[in-house]
Formats: C-alpha cells, sequence, structure tokens
C-alpha cells in the first residue's frame, strides 16, 4: 500500500497489537488460549494482526461475569447510565478517523462508509442518552373502585450479541448502546472476519468504563469463531435475549434454538430490496440512488439495492443510464478517496457472485454489463469485482435468493398493480422504496396494498437506514426491529401492577366469591 493509505497509525492510536487477546469483560482482558487466528485484508491480502481466539471456557467466564454485573447494573438508575452512553459516544468521537479506517481495512467497504459506520454509532450513543429518561410504561383506569393499574419496564438480563462481517462495529452498537440504558448487560460475538474491529471498539470504550466505575462483566467482548463456540450461544437459558445479524440460514438456526427454550431473538437477515421506478419519477434522483444502494459496500449490505423495477415505457433509458454510470465508477483500493468500490470480503464472496452470475445466463437472463475480475493497481491479492447489471424475470430462482454482492437486476413491469406484485414476490421482507412525484403512486406503494417490507421509502434509495426509526423487515428477513423508535421494549421484561388503595377485595369481571 502506498503511505498515503497506511493502516499502521491507526492501528497504534487503537492500540491494536500484531497479536490481541480474544475476550474482555469491559477493562479487563483475558488471557485465552485458543489457536491464532489473524485477521487478512480484503484491500490487499496482508495480514493486518493476530488474535488469539476466546474458548468456550472464556465463554463460560464471561456469562458468570456477565450475571454478576446485571445484578448490580440494573439498579443503576437509567439516567445515569445515560450518562455513560454519552462518554461511550464523546470518546468514539474522539477515535472516529482511526477505527474509520481500521473498518475500511479489515473490511473492505470505502473510507467515506468506514467513517459513516462509526458516525452511527456516536449517533445511536445520542439517541440512547435520551431514551435513558424516557423508558415510559402506560398507566391505566381499573374496573374495580380503589385500585389503580400501570405497566413498566424492567431490565432483561444478558444480551447476546452475533454480527456480520459487513458492519463489524455499527450493529453492536445499535443492540449494546440500547440494552446498556435499558439496565441489562451484552456479551459481543462478532463475525471471525472482522475481529480486530471489535478488538478495538473494546479498547476504546474501557477507557469509559474504567473512569466510571463500571462492573466488570456489563458489557462483555468473545472474539473467536465456529471452532470454539457453536450454538452454546443460541442453547444457554443464561441469556434471555439473542440478537443476530446475518444470513436467512443461520438466522432460522439460531432462531429454532433460541424459540426451543422459550428465548426471544431480535433477527435481522437477508434482503431482496427493490426500487420501482415509475414515469413520474425524477430519474436523476433514481439514478443516484440506485448506483448507490446497489454498488455502496461492493452489495455486501442487507439493504443493498437488488432489484430495479422499471415501467417498460423507461426500461431501455434507465438502463442505458445506468451502464453509462457503471463505467465510470473506480474500483480499487478503499482508502483511496477517489474509489467507488472495494473488494469483497474473501474468496466464497467472489465465487457466489460468479455463480449467481451464470444462474442468470442459465435462466435466460441477459448481462448487460460487468460481472468480471478486476485486479486494480496495488491491489492484486484482493477480490475485486466489476458490479454486474443483468435483465433477468422476476421469477427466476437466483433472483428470489440474496447473492451478498454487486449484483443488479432489471425487471420491467407494464403498471403499478403489477410493479407492487414483482416487488413483493420474494422471500425477503427489508427495504424498499418508489421513485415518483404522483402522490397517489407513492402513497398506494406505503398503503397496507403496497410494500411488505420492514422499510418503506419515497424518493431515496434502499439503504442507508437513519437510527431513529426502528430497523428491520419481515418474512425471511426475520421480524425483528433493531435502533430507534419504540425498539428499546425489546431488550426489557414488560409488567402489569395493580395496586388495592381500598378496603375492599372486589374481584375483576364481577365475579362474586365469599368464604
Amino acid at each position: 500500500m502506498n503511505n498515503e493509505y497506511d493502516i499502521q497509525e491507526a492501528l497504534n492510536q487503537l492500540g491494536i497489537q500484531q497479536m490481541n487477546e480474544g475476550a474482555c469483560t469491559g477493562t479487563e482482558w483475558i488471557k485465552t488460549a485458543g489457536d491464532t487466528l489473524v485477521s487478512v485484508s480484503p484491500v490487499d491480502g496482508k495480514p493486518i494482526a493476530g488474535v488469539k481466539q476466546g474458548t468456550h471456557t472464556d465463554y463460560n467466564l464471561l456469562v458468570s461475569k456477565a450475571g454478576e454485573a446485571f445484578k448490580k447494573w440494573r439498579m443503576i438508575p437509567a439516567p445515569r447510565r445515560g450518562e455513560i452512553v454519552r462518554q461511550i459516544g464523546m470518546e468514539l468521537r474522539r477515535y472516529k478517523q482511526p477505527l474509520g479506517k481500521l473498518v475500511t481495512y479489515e473490511m473492505g467497504k470505502i473510507y467515506q462508509e468506514g467513517l459513516g459506520e462509526v458516525q452511527e454509532m456516536i449517533d445511536i450513543c445520542d439517541f440512547a442518552v435520551g431514551l435513558s429518561r424516557q423508558l415510559y410504561g402506560l398507566t391505566m383506569h381499573s374496573e374495580r373502585p380503589g385500585h389503580r393499574m400501570y405497566e413498566q419496564y424492567h431490565p432483561l438480563g444478558i444480551v447476546g450479541v452475533v454480527t456480520s462481517f459487513n458492519f463489524p462495529v455499527a450493529v453492536w452498537s445499535w443492540n449494546a448502546m440500547i440494552a446498556m440504558v435499558c439496565g441489562d448487560v451484552v456479551l459481543w460475538k462478532p463475525s471471525s472476519r472482522v475481529l480486530l474491529c471489535a478488538v478495538a471498539v473494546h479498547k476504546i470504550i474501557s477507557r469509559v468504563l474504567h473512569d466510571n466505575n463500571v462492573p466488570e462483566g456489563v458489557l462483555n467482548l468473545l472474539a473467536t469463531s465456529s471452532k470454539y463456540l457453536g450454538d452454546e450461544l443460541f442453547s444457554d437459558r443464561n441469556i434471555p435475549l439473542i440478537s443476530f445479524t446475518g444470513s436467512t440460514k443461520t438466522g432460522k438456526h439460531a432462531g429454532r434454538l433460541v424459540g426451543e427454550r422459550l428465548g426471544k431473538t431480535i433477527l435481522e437477515l437477508g434482503g431482496n430490496n427493490a426500487i420501482i421506478i415509475t414515469p413520474h419519477a425524477n430519474i436523476d434522483l433514481a439514478l443516484r440512488a440506485t448506483v448507490f444502494g446497489a454498488v455502496g459496500t461492493a452489495g455486501q449490505r442487507c439493504t443493498t439495492t437488488r432489484r430495479i423495477i422499471i415501467h417498460e415505457s423507461l426500461f431501455d433509458e434507465f438502463k442505458n443510464l445506468l451502464v453509462k454510470t457503471y463505467s465510470s465508477l473506480k474500483i480499487g483500493n478503499p482508502l483511496d478517496p477517489s474509489t467507488h468500490i472495494g473488494p469483497l470480503i474473501d474468496k466464497q464472496a467472489a465465487e457466489n457472485f460468479f455463480k449467481a452470475i451464470e444462474e442468470v445466463r442459465k435462466a435466460g437472463g441477459k448481462i448487460v454489463f460487468g460481472g468480471t475480475s478486476y485486479e486494480p493497481t496495488g491491489c492484486a491479492s484482493g477480490y475485486y469485482v466489476v458490479p454486474c447489471i443483468a435483465e433477468v424475470e422476476n421469477h427466476y430462482a437466483i433472483v428470489r435468493e440474496e447473492t451478498f454482492a454487486p449484483l443488479l437486476y432489471l425487471v420491467r413491469y407494464r403498471n403499478l398493480d403489477e410493479a407492487i406484485q414483482l416487488h413483493n414476490a420474494v422471500p425477503q421482507g427489508l427495504s424498499s422504496a418508489i421513485f415518483s412525484d404522483n402522490v397517489q403512486e407513492t402513497e398506494r406503494f406505503l398503503s397496507h396494498a403496497g410494500s411488505d417490507c420492514g422499510i418503506a421509502n419515497v424518493n431515496i434509495g434502499t439503504s442507508g437506514a437513519e437510527i431513529g426509526g426502528a430497523f428491520g423487515g419481515e418474512k425471511d428477513t426475520g421480524g425483528g426491529r433493531e435502533s430507534g423508535s419504540d425498539a428499546w421494549k425489546a431488550y426489557m421484561r414488560r409488567q402489569t401492577n395493580t395496586i388495592n388503595f381500598s378496603t375492599e377485595l372486589p374481584l375483576a369481571q364481577g365475579i362474586e366469591f365469599e368464604v
């Protein structure tokens, strides 16, 4: 790499060593005994640093520490917990640049997106601080005289957070900061592909935890792979809530195991997100939103735009605009400010990309742009590809699947009813959008008879959700909600209370029972 993009300074600022421990209880790092897992950058194929993986023994220790810490943490007033989260947000501001650079180098997204991911962490801290004074319950009128009723929310316990490689730090913060102000404690199991990002985050927040005498075990990290931790996390009755981000296949497996013990889940799984472009669309806006949505993070977002459903009168025009724009995109080192598209995460991701393109051809689809490998200068060891555009029919089996790569499908439609039917005719239901300046079209898309996704946008793309709105989807996306709005309720247990302040004992429903 050129010195201009040298990562070593960022690693030094973040406290990342050549060899790092793989388990932490907040400020104390545990000497783990697992095999060393060396993180290799998808940018240039070079090793970054190693992590001594946590083992099942370390897992048991963390769960024990977390359980003990919960007994103390839940009794700290919520606004005080919010103050600690505020300080975490301030610390993240201090380390935004080096952490964003590490996210880029270890995961492969362009630097602006790396910085944006850390900004999401900062934003959710701000949100959670306000939330710490707004954990509201309702009051109800009792049907019985001399009685009153209300509901309240209590801390739940240990929250297990399992995150994916594509957002190596932000998704943890969505869960952890909300859980903290709710009085919960957190056990984080990050993707084994991006362990250094998780280690760096815990090194940053440890300073705040230490200065505020936060009990060891409130925020825990287990940096490891499936070699040392399989289904134990999902089956563990000590962990009442599992928040899992990943593939639909693995999410269904996790959901079954948690469900068998009647635990709670927040599942953020696959997306097959579409944009409908109508004759009333602002084409310039639609084009820009489509391109970023389709190639951002090299197509490795759950909210990546994967299908464009275009009115037949605009189809050829919009296709040609897409091809022209794709032709101008720069593929290469994501730390270079001029780069639009970085590498895929690894060899398997590239193989899945090329396999999906072959399936498109077999089904009768037409590749109109890209779909080949690419070797940018100085980055020949990374898994770079030219993003692909394909004309398809919506019913192709491969189109109904989520390919975690920059593969964009173009589908024709004749009228809005058909467009919505095509839009909803996939198993996933995460994010969606329509581009139109016609209020009847946009309101229909947002109505009960419109998009069946958890997120439905008008005149913006499918990616780039803000933390203020609850994030999640329906159908094979899992149905969970993270981040904003009232998503905090999933991290707490709900309790209804009835108080009798009279000297009588009337029964509900007018029941008479004399003894």
